[in-house]
């Protein structure tokens, strides 16, 4: 059997939702909305996938802390394998305190950021991941992994997050080698250095045939060739937090690559996640079936299949 593989370090979430404000030094402020949940990256979208009934693994550092155990039991609750890559003392995951506020958020988080490739990790990772139909790049130094994957056959997808000093020059090994790249609006003005979304979807074409451009609340510019097209976001979907709408939006494209539909239909399914992750608070916590996926994709873009 098939399924999607990646490598990134997990993350929880502790939401306090609803706060009245972000607390002063010595100030204690208190809710009654609280949420403990994994939060935002690739681990966000592999669970989104298994949640689409895609089997879906994951190769990542959990402890023997009670926040590994928390991330051990949802990666296998909603089909997702985890491959244990830790092997010292401690919590090596990404825990966050994340305070909601209306209409903004702040957050204070403990731990290294990226997951990187030493110790023997990227062999580790290589053997989970051979077979795989997608795997899913990030920046951290698997790039050897990556390369060997897609000589094999396996369909490369990139999502690289915001870097302030991100470039065609310090991403090209990445970029040469996924099939695909899934940026927001700014980050594909910072990486090609452009100053409209449609100069930076043009610029992206000397490394991919099917470019994709997310463009916030507004949905999403795809070019196909030299065909640009654009598709629309779902309107019915109201914005509460976008936290993991990036991760969900790949969740839905990978979807999409997994049952070989159209390049553009990849693109609506990307939408209708994406939009639908952002109605509730966390990255998580809002998510469509397949059988939603399916029936929205009919209803929304009715004229345009």
């Amino acid at each position: 059997m098939s399924f999607i593989a990646g490598a990134g370090l997990t993350n929880v979430d502790l939401l306090y939702i609803g706060m009245p404000k972000i607390p002063d030094v010595g100030e204690e402020v208190y809710t009654d909305k609280f949420s403990l949940q994994l939060g935002g990256g690739l681990p966000a979208t592999l669970i989104n996938l298994g949640r689409l009934g895609i089997p879906a693994k994951i190769a990542t550092r959990l402890g023997g802390d009670m926040f590994s155990r928390f991330a051990e039991e949802q990666f296998e609750k909603n089909g997702v394998t985890p491959l244990n890559l830790y092997k010292g003392e401690g919590i090596p995951l990404n825990i966050t305190s994340a305070i909601i506020l209306e209409g903004d958020r702040s957050f204070v988080t403990y731990g290294s950021g990226e997951l990187t490739a030493d110790g023997g990790a990227e062999e580790e990772f290589y053997n989970m991941a051979h077979g795989a139909k997608i795997c899913l790049m990030t920046p951290g130094g698997f790039i050897d992994v990556y390369k060997k994957l897609k000589a094999e056959g396996t369909i490369m997808v990139l999502d690289t997050g915001w870097d302030d000093d991100m470039s065609f020059e310090k991403y090209s090994d990445l970029l040469e080698t996924a099939d695909y790249y899934t940026p927001n609006r700014k980050e594909a003005l910072k990486i090609t250095g452009c100053s409209t979304v449609n100069e930076a979807a043009a610029a992206l074409r000397q490394y991919f045939e099917k470019v994709v451009v997310k463009v916030d609340k507004d949905g999403c510019l795809g070019m196909d060739g030299t065909s640009a097209f654009f598709c629309k976001s779902v309107e019915k979907y109201k914005n509460v937090d976008s936290t993991g709408a990036g991760d969900a939006f790949l969740a839905g494209f990978c979807y999409g690559l997994y049952h070989d539909y159209d390049f553009r239909d990849c693109v609506r399914f990307g939408n209708i996640t994406g939009g639908k992750a952002v109605t509730a608070a966390g990255a998580l916590s809002a998510y469509v079936t397949q059988e939603e996926l399916l029936a929205v994709r009919a209803e929304v873009y009715a004229d345009e299949i």
